[in-house]
């Protein structure tokens, strides 16, 4: 029992110290020296402040099975992208998106011509480049060919202990420092070396295959500094990093500060739902930024080849209705505010008649709403960026969801969201597409759409819904505590401008009486006529007299 415990006591006291080469060390930033005894001359690991459990390294049977093999997707003679890095490249377990956060190798693909080159994302959750390089990489290499590339991205999981728990601190800077360890929990030996060798190894065994390596910086975490930018990886892996890629003459494209120049435009509100969870792994909308910032980098860097393998630049949205300089009136919603709108005799939805009001030498009406959608449908088909990338500082946007908001969320029409006004989200899978989906709330998706139009220098209006035809003891349907009041909710938390256009055009309706109002809906009673249509757009009209929005001085 006594030489038990000796034995075990003497296993934790081991760390075998081994430096060399003092004069090139880049120490870097620090961390407190851990308790795992005298590190002599070898600098301690970065300090993990993260606070992050990620769990992958302990399912990585689990997390393999969900990982390509290597060089598995290759069409004839085409070479194949390899992306490796770490959970913000690709997160969770099995890389899925069923936490709610994805990486932006997830997303990568979309940018590469699939008949000319294809991505493989073999990235992993919790690996830094040391555990990467040593449990992970010699499977990816095998599947490498000459003419293939590989980026590199690692470094966010560099820090904590040498030699016990995760055991993926790698050494501080660029150098050739070694420091060998017993790792306490398994007593298995380890020669640990520099952040700047490992990436030296990525790229020279890389090379040796007859690739391509690029580095890249670290993506940015939700931390501003008091000046009111991101905090950046400048000094330790991002400069590494790019010194490592000077020394071996390989691209190196800063994607912390592509992406974190992004995020200081949109500002903290807007950046706080790029990530999920935490500070650190991002939602599907901040990988798609992620992976929209490393395309940048590889487009505009000079004379690299694998450029030639992206999809044709996409061209920006510009609204075909806009008149010179004049402002121009977009207008985002469902069937009541757009549909067949060619038959006098059809439905209509307002948005195609309230052009009528304004003075169109001074502004215009680009009606860009969709029948049959909710704020989630109108968001994730991409109806919405189009709007974002016409906008211009001085525009108008009239938003108005609801109809549709109500219905099953992952399953039929898979085009319901969460009821509220909150913040609060879920994950769930989509029935049809077996792909996961973070669903939020009603208000939530009005705030993401009204942080866009401000952001752009534009004034966005939250409308309430229009009525429905349906009536109870002589009184017409309202909305008032439900998607109205969500509505209004979202833009007194967002500041921008609401119109009850619900209640307008409701209190118009019951004054007729329910019989008089038939002629105001066509087929059903949601869905307006001509001049059902036309009513609601005088109720945005008189809601906008009665408020302070600029857009009244437009009004004829």
């Amino acid at each position: 029992m006594k030489r038990g415990f000796l034995l075990l006591a003497a296993m934790l006291l081991v760390v075998c110290v081994f430096a060399q080469d003092a004069p090139q060390r880049n120490r870097g930033s620090r961390a407190p020296r851990p308790d795992n005894g005298q590190l002599g001359n070898v600098p301690a690991p970065m300090e993990d402040v993260n606070n992050v459990v990620d769990n992958t390294l302990d399912s990585l049977n689990k997390a393999l099975t969900a990982r390509p093999k290597s060089g598995s997707s290759r069409v004839g003679n085409n070479p194949v992208l390899f992306l490796v890095g770490n959970s913000t490249m690709r997160t969770g377990t099995m890389g899925n998106g069923d936490n709610g956060q994805w990486g932006w190798g997830y997303y990568a693909g979309d940018f590469f011509d699939a008949k000319k080159i294809t991505v493989e994302n073999h990235a992993l959750g919790g690996t830094s480049s040391r555990t990467f390089y040593n449990q992970l990489w010699p499977g990816v290499l095998e599947g490498v060919r000459p003419g293939d590339w590989v980026i590199i991205e690692l470094g966010h999981n560099d820090n904590g202990p040498y030699d016990s728990g995760r055991a993926r601190a790698t050494i501080p800077g660029i150098g050739n420092d070694t420091l060998n360890v017993t790792i306490r929990e398994t007593g298995k030996q380890e020669t640990v070396y520099t952040y700047g060798e490992y990436m030296r190894r990525f790229i020279n065994e890389t090379k040796a295959k007859g690739a391509y390596p690029i580095l890249m910086s670290l993506t940015p975490r939700n931390a501003w500094d008091a000046d009111g930018t991101i905090t950046r990886v400048s000094e330790t892996f991002g400069l590494w990093a790019k010194q490592v890629a000077e020394q071996e003459n390989v691209p190196f494209i800063d994607l912390n500060d592509i992406t974190a120049r992004k995020y200081e435009k949109f500002g903290p509100k807007k950046v706080a739902y790029m990530f999920y969870g935490d500070r650190i792994h991002t939602s599907a909308f901040g990988a798609k930024i992620n992976a929209e910032s490393a395309v940048e980098g590889i487009r505009n860097y000079p004379d690299l080849k694998l450029a030639e393998y992206l999809c044709p630049e996409k061209r920006p949205y510009q609204s075909e209705v806009r008149v010179g300089n004049n402002p121009v009136l977009f207008t985002v919603g469902d069937s009541t505010v757009k549909n067949t709108d060619n038959d006098e005799n059809g439905m209509w939805g307002w948005g195609s008649v309230i052009g009528e009001l304004f003075d169109e030498n001074r502004i215009t009406v680009d009606n860009q709403a969709q029948a049959g959608r909710s704020t989630k449908t109108y968001l994730n088909e991409g109806r919405w960026d189009k709007v974002y990338e016409a906008l211009r500082p001085g525009d108008f946007v009239l938003i108005q969801f609801g109809h549709n908001d109500g219905g099953e969320i992952n399953t039929a029409k898979e085009r319901g969201v969460l009821k509220g006004s909150g913040n609060q989200s879920r994950v769930m899978k989509m029935e049809s597409t077996g792909k996961n989906e973070v669903i939020y709330t009603f208000g939530w998706y009005l705030k993401k759409f009204v942080m866009d139009v401000q952001e752009k220098g534009a004034f966005p209006i939250i409308l309430s819904h229009t009525p429905r035809n349906r009536w109870t003891d002589g009184k017409i349907e309202r909305i008032s505590e439900t998607y109205g009041l969500w509505a209004k909710e979202a833009a007194e938390a967002t500041g921008a401008y609401f119109i009850d256009l619900n209640e307008i055009s409701a209190d118009k309706f019951e004054k007729m009486g329910q019989e008089a109002i038939a002629e105001y809906f066509k087929k059903d009673h949601t869905h307006t006529s001509l001049k059902g249509a036309k009513l609601n757009a005088e109720s945005i009209a008189e809601g906008l007299k009665e408020s302070d929005c600029l857009l009244q001085v437009y009004l004829k």
